[in-house]
């Protein structure tokens, strides 16, 4: 028999439901709600998520999962490892894409941030450095493409990617349509707030500023082609206000309040069974590209990174949670190896993963959880080179299996976010989507991935770990033909008015 306590306590107008030895869930709690509801709806999720927990602990039976306990290859591995890393050791998994195969830029710069008394919330304009953030997308965006510029890298990242759909080697031509998702996930999480004011971390609105002003100013896009969308939750006052500013008037903003399902593409699962259709906004059917602007930060089930960032990306009749009335969670929070894996499924849509020409990871704060107020305790990093600082970071890339591995690489190093989360802690699990989208031809699962529109998926990218915590190194970094490299440009110490 499972028990669970629900403690309903009333904080403005949320409701707070958690389970015996689940992390929390927290659901939008009005007046007109029944409790009888709101118990149930809470003990429904709860049940699916401590369901699929136990079922996995079961499975798995523990961590130090073995290299050999996984079929994993491990003929050609990289010097000086870790032989207490959390992952297995492995040769590369899959095969490496973007104008840089394999590619991660780790752009990073202490000034980023100035947040250092750790009061008022964080998203506020004045914890960060807007010019050191538009340096660090700038670098960023250049060393992505091993250019001297933003302009001229990002022609090769459109030419790159436009030959990967079979489109040919050609740039952004004026006209064409960019959707960026971007993790507003703390955004309106519990309530119908505009303003962002929530503890719970969204990604920083100088990151999305300066992503769009690259855009404009360096890839040539007009500004009202490109739509900043999130379909569950509700951008902020104070974003739009800041990203439509200047040369950025006419950028678009699509969220749960005025995003339209496209019926006519619904998103086909490989082996999920949703209750329900979830439909495509149009925003994103009708783009040309993509842009994955995600976080790094823990979750109460692991990791979200940029996979999970298409949760925000479909519309059913659950407006604020899309992800859960498609009883998705009970996949992504299963832990255990070598299952089918609903965000490769994501990852891998011809309207989203197909369509997604850069991905990023806003890595400037970066908390344990994705359920509790940002704060000092929970954010200062210690593995180096932060030290105790902020991560004061963020990444790059064109192949999404690459950046979440190290995405996932830097989370499950790093002691605060292991400490405080219990999801985290020694859970190899986490992993298993990377696994499955790297042999996404041949998965360990045996899945049949689709596009979610009848082909088979042969290939999303590459998968490796780093050889240990301080090189941070990775296959191609040593010389290897295939594999991950990941390029720091550190900018400390710039004179960003300078350049």
């Amino acid at each position: 028999m499972l028990v669970y306590y629900i403690n309903v306590k009333r904080q403005d107008t949320n409701a707070k439901a958690s389970a015996k030895g689940q992390s929390q869930i927290m659901l939008k709690h009005k007046g007109g709600m029944a409790v009888k509801q709101l118990l149930l709806s809470c003990a429904l999720i709860g049940c699916i998520s401590y369901a699929a927990y136990s079922m996995a602990a079961q499975v798995v039976g523990g961590v130090d999962m073995t290299a050999e306990d996984l079929n994993l290859p491990t003929a050609n591995l990289n010097a000086d490892l870790d032989e207490n890393a959390v992952f297995p050791h492995h040769d590369p998994l899959g095969k490496g894409v973007g104008a840089m195969p394999g590619r991660v830029v780790w752009t990073w710069n202490r000034d980023a941030v100035d947040w250092y008394d750790g009061e008022g919330y964080f998203w506020e304009l004045d914890n960060y450095n807007a010019d050191v953030i538009q340096d660090l997308v700038d670098s960023g965006i250049a060393a992505l493409a091993a250019k001297d510029s933003a302009a001229a890298s990002w022609q090769a990242l459109f030419s790159a990617h436009n030959q990967s759909r079979r489109r040919g080697a050609v740039g952004y031509k004026a006209g064409e349509k960019i959707a960026i998702k971007v993790n507003l996930n703390g955004a309106a999480e519990y309530d119908d707030d505009p303003h962002g004011r929530s503890g719970d971390s969204y990604i920083s609105c100088y990151v999305l500023k300066a992503l769009l002003t690259s855009l404009v100013v360096d890839a040539k896009v007009p500004p009202q082609y490109i739509t900043v969308y999130d379909v569950t939750r509700i951008v902020p006052v104070y974003i739009k206000e800041q990203c439509s500013d200047g040369v950025l008037a006419g950028v678009n903003f699509v969220d749960r309040t005025n995003g339209e399902p496209d019926t006519q593409k619904p998103i086909v699962w490989s082996q999920h069974q949703s209750p329900e259709p979830n439909y495509l906004p149009t925003c994103v059917t009708e783009a040309t590209y993509r842009i994955n602007a995600a976080s790094l930060k823990g979750h109460n089930y692991g990791i979200t990174l940029c996979a999970k960032n298409h949760f925000g990306s479909f519309i059913n009749s659950y407006r604020l949670r899309a992800p859960q009335q498609a009883n998705l969670h009970g996949n992504v929070s299963a832990r255990r190896m070598n299952s089918h894996s609903v965000l490769v499924d994501l990852m891998g849509n011809y309207e989203l993963g197909q369509k997604t020409m850069l991905y990023m990871l806003d890595g400037l704060i970066c908390p344990s959880d994705n359920t509790i107020a940002v704060a000092r305790q929970n954010s200062t990093w210690q593995q180096s080179p932060f030290n105790g600082d902020y991560t004061n970071s963020l990444f790059f890339s064109q192949d999404p299996v690459a950046i979440d591995s190290v995405g996932a690489d830097f989370l499950m190093n790093e002691p605060t976010c292991t400490k405080l989360n219990y999801s985290l802690r020694d859970n190899q699990t986490v992993e298993n989507y990377l696994h499955e989208a790297a042999l996404v031809a041949t998965p360990p699962s045996k899945a049949v991935y689709l596009d979610g529109n009848g082909q088979r998926l042969t290939n999303l990218g590459v998968h490796e770990h780093w050889n240990n915590a301080t090189d941070k190194k990775y296959s191609r970094n040593f010389g290897k033909s295939e594999g991950i490299e990941l390029v720091l440009v550190d900018r400390n110490g710039v004179d960003v008015d300078a350049d």
